[in-house]
């Protein structure tokens, strides 16, 4: 483009031109969901879809008090709606405070234009602080630029005319005016985002075990339903006289003549919703939501509620350097101050304070002379001599800092004084004698020298030859939780990674600092060209330097393939394709919007410190529910054993309304108090059996207790009435032994709650028979219920003392038995067996190879596609301007990125 046109830009005609051809920057970034799927997400779900047909059929008895079991569904729905509501809203307006507006150049005046407004060759002026809104080139001026946020490398990059601008990236200094060569979907950001534009399936234990129980409920509860209905029909047909051909006949007439068996329904719709473990349902998204609303407290904003227990579950934390370990900021590690021959005689030093060195006042006298354009090492340097006694000197003249020399400077009534790269400020001389002290500081730092000169010449260059007077190192600020919240981790056995798009050097001093075990080992990623390698370095190293947005989203899929459960931090655009994959994404609220809309975690404080809080509030939520969860469980799993015993012995004993009592106080609210209690505790094995090992022995005692009222009630002839109370009171003495038992040990809240129970129980036996269906029992009727409350309880207590014996399972692949041999170490000891028929390991050998030809395809897929998104979204190779970059092309293996050689420092 003319320089003419870079004064004028576009004109309204040729923006309308654009416009039309559909060349407009519109926005492609990962927004939040709508309302409207929220809500549908929310509602349609097969736990909702069982309720809702079990309660038409209770509308069709006509019999609506045994409509109440919808509040939980309702309350369930809501909580969830609310909560996703909550969390949209709150990641919305962390957006909005983000920049959305841009200056352009349109008819030869500067307009201000929304991001979506701008269309490709538009000519935009971006200066210190602005956010690029789209890829550009530069026209004229130069800046230095930050692109950390998009390749995680936190040096600053040099953009004169001719450079490429990427969007997502910040001007950190400098002024220039680009023309928008890229728009929309083919901005470099929105290549990114487009790769994480799926869905991504939510790794939670509880998630999973709940939808295990109600897909196996509402399977079995097709064919028991469908029996125990034909069961009760048939028991009424009987009673009824068995007019007709067959029970089925007469059931059909009856439906036509208006006459719908409602006794039948009522009693296979209480077996069903027995099954439903709607409480556990409810506990879990309470208990959870309550979950969030305390860690909001900490600014820590959970997106999604099943997060929360898996980053409590999480053995392995990759962790991005920038922004998460770092503050992204720079600050002041030393000064050193070295010892010139006749620099305290000199003239200019005479008015140096005695107390102060030399270099501490050229450091902090030049850093104050230059702060009108201050870049992140000026800062650092301001912030550095804040708070330390330097005499404060008028400049006399001021070099500013320049890309090109790689130094600024400043003369006082002191003397004048240079700091920058040693290599441009010091002669060849000079540098030989202290360059092994520049090699050994650059190690884990950034050096510069600071350097005595005679002055400087109208046109900005140094007179006279530099003498060194001492060195400043310059390092990324480490946040002051960082080592705290490593230890944390490291104490709770989790293994901790450093994935950064940064120089590996760089990241393993960080690392080590802040107690990274294994930091010392580091690795390349550029040297990881092919997958086998990548691959290979999971297991050896624990810092990654100069990865690729791709090649953390693979480092974390060879994790997971391992079995290992992953969270990951990030807070750039280089980081959305690993939060992504990971099973437990943590954003910081100051990155980038895409990071922030895909991570499940966002701390709103940008501390990396709350991550404690979030693990100890999973911890809770996952010890409480395991233990109240056994209440829930209980009930589902004696509902199908005892609908299963009624096919052959009707009628079904309880009526829906009975449940609702039970439900109340024999599951629920034991179970929600019991459920926010402080734990703390580590959490051990698996959710669905911890759960199982505690539910187990109460319902096979309800099983067993009902079995006995049956048969007693048929022996005795006691009517269905007498029946289900008695079925109705020896549950709730089963529950209440179980309520006792995980209620160990005692505390005064349990006692209480113990009490509660309790009393709620005989309250609404005694108080309300009619309501509850309850019947006036003889004493003979009491006296037989009472013996068998007292066998449900011993039996309970029994089988319970047997379960927490058991020890779990173990299995361990053993090597060097021979083909076909599987050996187990479990409970009794060793067990060898064979592993099946030579024809049958054939069979599983083949499918075994063609599962890993159709794996080995699909990560070929992958990498095309990989390689096809990294070669578009890599800026093209323009004329040197004097920085040397990496370059990704392809190669034999892949994808190759090529590094520029280091100069010996």
């Amino acid at each position: 483009m003319a320089a003419t046109d870079i004064e004028r830009g576009l004109s309204t005609a040729e923006v309308e031109e654009r416009i039309a051809a559909g060349k407009i920057n519109r926005n492609m970034e990962l927004k939040t969901k709508s309302v409207k799927e929220l809500i549908i997400e929310n509602l349609c779900t097969l736990f909702n879809l069982i309720n809702v047909i079990l309660a038409f059929l209770v509308i069709l008895t006509g019999s609506f008090k045994n409509l109440t079991f919808l509040f939980v569904v309702f309350l369930n729905t809501a909580i969830g709606v609310i909560q996703s509501m909550r969390s949209k809203k709150m990641v919305d307006k962390l957006t909005l405070l983000t920049s959305k507006k841009a200056i352009a150049v349109r008819d030869g005046s500067e307009v201000e234009l929304d991001l979506d407004q701008i269309v490709l060759d538009d000519i935009i002026r971006l200066g210190r602080g602005d956010q690029i809104p789209a890829d550009a080139v530069v026209v004229s001026g130069e800046a230095l630029v930050n692109e950390s946020l998009l390749t995680g490398e936190s040096d600053l990059i040099k953009k004169q005319p001719g450079s490429e601008l990427m969007s997502g990236s910040f001007i950190d200094s400098g002024l220039l005016r680009a023309r928008v060569i890229h728009v929309g979907a083919d901005n470099y950001v929105a290549k990114i985002n487009n790769e994480a534009k799926y869905v991504k399936k939510v790794n939670s234990e509880i998630m999973n075990a709940l939808n295990a129980i109600v897909r196996f409920a509402s399977i079995i509860m097709i064919p028991l339903g469908l029996a125990l209905f034909a069961s009760s029909v048939s028991e009424l047909w009987d009673a009824a006289g068995t007019p007709g051909n067959s029970a089925l006949s007469w059931c059909f007439s009856e439906l036509l003549a208006g006459h719908v068996p409602s006794s039948a329904l009522l009693s296979t719709v209480g077996a069903l919703l027995g099954m439903i473990p709607q409480g556990l349902v409810l506990l879990t998204s309470s208990v959870l939501a309550i979950a969030t609303v305390r860690l909001a407290r900490r600014k820590v904003l959970a997106q999604q509620l099943y997060c929360i227990e898996t980053l409590a579950r999480v053995d392995v934390l990759c962790l991005d350097k920038t922004g998460t370990i770092t503050s992204g900021r720079m600050e002041v590690e030393g000064t050193y101050p070295l010892p010139v021959e006749g620099m305290g005689a000199g003239e200019g030093d005479a008015a140096v304070p005695v107390d102060t060195t030399v270099l501490d006042f050229a450091l902090a006298n030049v850093a104050r002379a230059t702060s009108a354009d201050a870049n992140e090492t000026c800062q650092a340097l301001l912030n550095y001599y804040a708070d330390r006694p330097v005499e404060v000197s008028e400049p006399l003249s001021v070099i500013p800092f320049s890309s090109s020399k790689k130094w600024s400077g400043a003369s006082f009534a002191q003397g004048s004084y240079v700091m920058g790269a040693a290599q441009f400020v010091l002669s060849d001389r000079a540098f030989a004698q202290v360059e092994n002290r520049v090699a050994e500081l650059a190690d884990t730092c950034r050096v510069l020298v600071v350097a005595r000169v005679d002055g400087f010449t109208p046109d900005g260059d140094m007179v006279g030859e530099a003498e060194p007077v001492g060195f400043v190192t310059i390092r990324d600020e480490i946040r002051t939780s960082a080592a705290e919240t490593i230890g944390y981790f490291n104490e709770q056995g989790v293994t901790l990674n450093v994935i950064s798009g940064d120089d590996p050097r760089t990241v393993s001093s960080i690392a080590r600092v802040v107690g990274v075990p294994g930091a010392d080992a580091y690795v390349d990623a550029t040297t990881l060209d092919t997958p086998a390698k990548l691959d290979a370095a999971v297991d050896r190293y624990h810092v990654f330097g100069r990865v690729t947005p791709q090649q953390k989203r693979e480092l974390v899929q060879a994790l997971k393939r391992r079995e290992h459960t992953v969270a990951m931090t990030g807070d750039g655009v280089n980081d959305v394709l690993a939060l992504k994959e990971a099973d437990c994404s943590v954003a910081m609220a100051a990155g980038s919007d895409a990071a922030r809309n895909v991570a499940e975690i966002v701390l709103v404080d940008n501390d990396f410190a709350s991550m404690p809080a979030v693990v100890a509030e999973g911890r809770r939520s996952i010890n409480n529910l395991q233990r109240s969860a056994s209440l829930f469980l209980t009930k589902t799993l004696f509902s199908m054993g005892l609908a299963a015993l009624c096919i052959a012995l009707p009628p079904y004993p309880f009526e829906p309304i009975q449940m609702t009592l039970i439900n109340f106080f024999c599951i629920g609210a034991p179970g929600f108090v019991l459920g926010l209690e402080p734990n703390n505790a580590r959490v051990k094995g698996s959710f669905l059996t911890n759960v199982l090992k505690r539910a187990l022995p109460a319902s096979l005692a309800v099983i067993l207790a009902a079995a006995l009222d049956i048969f007693v009630a048929r022996v005795f002839g006691f009517n269905q009435l007498t029946l289900s109370t008695m079925c109705l009171l020896t549950s709730c003495a089963a529950s209440v032994s179980l309520i006792w038992r995980i209620s160990q040990p005692l505390t005064p809240l349990r006692v209480a709650l113990f009490v509660f129970v309790v009393a709620g129980i005989l309250t609404g036996v005694i108080g309300f028979p009619k309501l509850l269906s309850i019947a006036n029992l003889s004493m003979g009727q009491m006296v037989i219920l009472a013996v068998i409350v007292v066998i449900t309880c011993s039996v309970f207590f029994k089988l319970a003392t047997m379960m927490d014996s058991l020890k779990p399972r173990r299995r361990h692949a053993a090597t060097g038995f021979g083909r076909g041999v599987r050996v187990r170490l479990g409970r009794g000891g060793g067990k060898v067996s064979s592993t099946g028929s030579t024809a049958e390991r054939f069979a599983k050998r083949v499918a075994a190879d063609m599962a890993q030809r159709r794996e080995a395809r699909t990560v070929r897929e992958a990498e095309a596609r990989a390689l096809e998104g990294v070669a578009q979204a890599q800026p093209k190779k323009k004329k040197s301007t004097g920085v040397k970059r990496s370059r990704v092309t392809k190669s034999a293996q892949g994808i190759k990125v090529s590094m520029p050689s280091k100069k010996k420092k």
